[in-house]
């Protein structure tokens, strides 16, 4: 199994990834975040509409939004760093957001990026020069209709052996 199998195993099993939340993303795990789907193509993460993710104005917090969205597009990118020889290094490089309706109920947002983002870490791997990647995930709320849009540029480098 290919390191991004093991990876995408691990993640579509709900136990292991909430524990590798609680250890390495806390804030995600006590907000709820799930991952719903997650192929090498396409993530999909759902955020709840509950205390810890919702702000005075009774919807979802841009932040905790942000923080779903950040996750579809970031699952992708570690099931292709993950394991990899030589070890690649992955960081958000940028961040743009568009809101276009009150998020009221669970969110999901989708990435179908998963091959772009392969493609970046591979192409970071045989030049050893760094990569970006924008990557676009979309929030739908129970309705069906979206609610806000992020596109993250992500950085890909192999890192150095010094």
């Amino acid at each position: 199994m290919i390191s991004s199998e093991k990876f995408i195993h691990t993640a579509q099993n709900n136990f292991k990834f909430r524990l590798f939340m609680l250890k390495n993303l806390p804030s995600a795990f006590f907000s709820g975040l799930k991952v719903t789907e997650i192929s090498e193509e396409k993530a999909v993460v759902s955020i709840p509409f509950k205390f810890l993710t919702k702000n005075p104005f009774k919807s979802v917090y841009f932040a905790s939004q942000a923080m779903a969205a950040e996750l579809s597009t970031g699952v992708l990118a570690m099931a292709q760093v993950y394991q990899r020889n030589p070890s690649v290094s992955m960081l958000v490089f940028d961040m743009k957001a568009n809101f276009t309706k009150k998020a009221t109920s669970k969110i999901s947002f989708t990435c179908m990026d998963g091959l772009a983002i392969k493609n970046a870490v591979e192409q970071s791997i045989v030049t050893g020069e760094g990569v970006v990647v924008t990557a676009k995930s979309t929030g739908k709320d129970t309705f069906g209709d979206v609610v806000s849009e992020f596109y993250f540029t992500w950085t890909f480098k192999v890192k150095s052996t010094k």
